[in-house]
């Protein structure tokens, strides 16, 4: 499963310079992660300083 970023999104970038794929880019209201290549390490999450993002829940 991949992480995703939720609404809390403050488009702050910090994520984006932690993602060892490039696979965060930033969308017109807050950062994306392309699941395709999200390698789910968290690395994001963990710099995320309002917790907003969070692994993605099975569908």
């Amino acid at each position: 499963m991949a992480h995703c970023v939720t609404n809390d999104c403050i488009s702050c970038g910090s994520c984006k310079d932690e993602c060892p794929v490039d696979a965060i880019s930033e969308g017109s209201e807050k950062y994306h992660i392309d699941p395709f290549f999200c390698m789910d390490c968290g690395a994001c999450a963990e710099q995320c300083p309002v917790n907003a993002i969070i692994q993605e829940e099975k569908k």
